[in-house]
């Protein structure tokens, strides 16, 4: 007889989260599962909780309930005597050094090149001198295209270089979870494909991902899983085959018929 595999523990761990705006409450119990290596893509329509889930992930939102872990680590809390309690910020900064997040807004310092954007994180977090932090920048310039751009200034790049280089800022930070709020919402159309390339591209490399997204093409195409939230909640999850092709719930099936 086979001896039994070994349970292996989701990378991230979502568990009855909870988070409200005063008495707007826009988590209401949501649970996820992410393994190591798996593209996650959440959709739904707006207002329904995808983006306040991604910003607690990583605790720049503070949950009401629930627990958050990534790699067996509670974020944002430890828990003492049956209760939890939040973490101090430095400690919540060393957790998030863990998780790379790209916004909607690309949030690269206007002051600085795309060299000195890259690498102010790796030496000033990390602790990595000025000869490795450009090494490794110029890698990941390359991985997303644009090591032409190097010393230009944020300014004089398009929207879409500019989130590449944000995609290339978060990964210089060697982080084991991405998460992608909405990355191309704010994009030109004919400017959406680059970055979806370089995101499709990290998909393939095996970084775990968590990925809110209005491109169900891209879903279909990239994801392990897609999940799809409505009012807080998490309404129905499963195969990119399974979710688009043959959907469970009326919900599901509502909003499907309304994007596709």
């Amino acid at each position: 007889m086979s001896a039994p595999s070994a349970v292996v523990e989701p990378l991230v761990r979502v568990t009855g989260v909870r988070k409200s705006f005063g008495s707007l409450e826009v988590l209401r119990g949501v649970d996820l599962a992410v393994a190591a290596g798996e593209v996650t893509c959440v959709i739904g329509p707006s207002g329904s909780g995808k983006s306040t889930l991604l910003r607690c992930i990583n605790h720049l939102e503070k949950i009401q309930g629930g627990e958050i872990s990534v790699g067996g680590q509670l974020i944002g809390y430890r828990e003492k005597n049956g209760n939890l309690h939040e973490m101090r910020d430095a400690e919540v900064r060393k957790q998030r050094a863990e998780i790379g997040m790209v916004f909607q807004s690309f949030n690269l310092f206007p002051h600085m090149s795309v060299m000195e954007n890259i690498c102010e994180a790796p030496r000033s977090v990390r602790g990595k001198s000025k000869q490795e932090a450009e090494a490794q920048a110029m890698v990941l310039l390359k991985k997303v295209g644009l090591v032409e751009k190097v010393n230009a200034y944020p300014g004089q790049l398009s929207g879409g270089q500019q989130q590449r280089i944000a995609i290339a800022r978060a990964l210089a930070m060697e982080p084991r979870l991405m998460l992608f709020d909405e990355p191309t919402s704010a994009l030109d159309p004919e400017l959406v494909g680059e970055v979806l390339d370089v995101i499709e591209a990290l998909a393939a490399s095996g970084m775990t991902m968590i990925v809110v997204t209005h491109e169900m093409g891209f879903a279909r195409r990239v994801a392990n899983k897609v999940v799809f939230m409505d009012q807080g909640l998490v309404v129905e999850e499963g195969p990119p085959e399974t979710f688009f092709g043959n959907p469970r719930e009326d919900r599901t099936r509502a909003f499907l018929r309304a994007v596709l």
